[in-house]
């Protein structure tokens, strides 16, 4: 019996000034695994992408997740219901320690039940977001600054901001763009560890790097949803590899 998905999507398009650069998109994505959403540039990952973070409203169709339509949700209420998302470009405070950074993703979390106890609140809010710092093996730079963190370190530190929200799902934006092959070992290995905890959707465009870690894949292609299915399942599908002819494997 399949579970009920955690995120889905019926019937959803979008335009822009008369452009479709998505058309009717039904993607049912499961609770606790591993979804990668690929395809060429241009298919349409990163509005696909946009809407399931709230950041776009689709002009067609509804956004569900774990049931209730959350289509036109304003996005800073998406960390509130469960959904946390991590970008392409770093979104920190450069000057604040990197455990600073993530007690005030923490704090922003908390903040609408009170801070009646501050000082115990703040204590345990300190434990809390050390923890998450050792969850993506940022430990060790606690107190560093952020502006002086690797750009690996600094991708990681975003992540540990996202769980401060402790999602159920964890969205995130071609986590390994810029970083080096050992960068992306490194992130590759905490993927996988974010996983079953919470459901993880990333938007990639390394096929290699996708098609070792992810569970499931959803692949877009001008807009349209041309295929999903286990890495297995897209490996043999006849139109995903025309559609990837000659674009490389990276």
């Amino acid at each position: 019996m399949t579970a009920d998905p955690v995120i889905e999507t019926r019937g959803v398009g979008m335009r822009f000034q008369g452009f479709t650069a998505l058309k009717d998109v039904n993607v049912r994505i499961q609770p606790g695994i591993l979804t990668s959403i690929i395809g060429p540039n241009g298919a349409g990952k990163s509005t696909y992408f946009n809407i399931l973070s709230g950041a776009l409203r689709p002009s067609d169709g509804q956004v569900l997740f774990q049931g209730n339509d959350i289509t036109g949700t304003p996005p800073h209420r998406f960390a509130h219901i469960g959904i946390a998302k991590s970008f392409q470009i770093t979104n920190l405070f450069p000057n604040f320690t990197a455990l600073e950074n993530v007690r005030i993703g923490l704090q922003a979390h908390v903040s609408r039940y009170g801070l009646w106890r501050r000082r115990a609140l703040l204590q345990g809010l300190t434990e809390e977001a050390t923890a998450l710092l050792e969850t993506v093996g940022l430990a060790d730079c606690a107190q560093r600054p952020a502006r002086e963190l690797a750009h690996g370190q600094q991708r990681a530190l975003e992540i540990a901001v996202a769980l401060a929200a402790r999602p159920r799902l964890l969205l995130m934006d071609e986590p390994t763009a810029g970083m080096s092959p050992e960068e992306t070992r490194v992130m590759m290995d905490l993927i996988r560890k974010l996983v079953g905890e919470r459901t993880v959707v990333l938007v990639e465009h390394k096929m290699k790097m996708v098609m070792s870690i992810s569970e499931r894949l959803v692949v877009l292609h001008h807009g349209e949803l041309i295929a999903e299915g286990t890495p297995d399942d897209i490996r043999g599908n006849e139109m995903v590899r025309r559609v990837y002819l000659g674009q490389g494997q990276h």
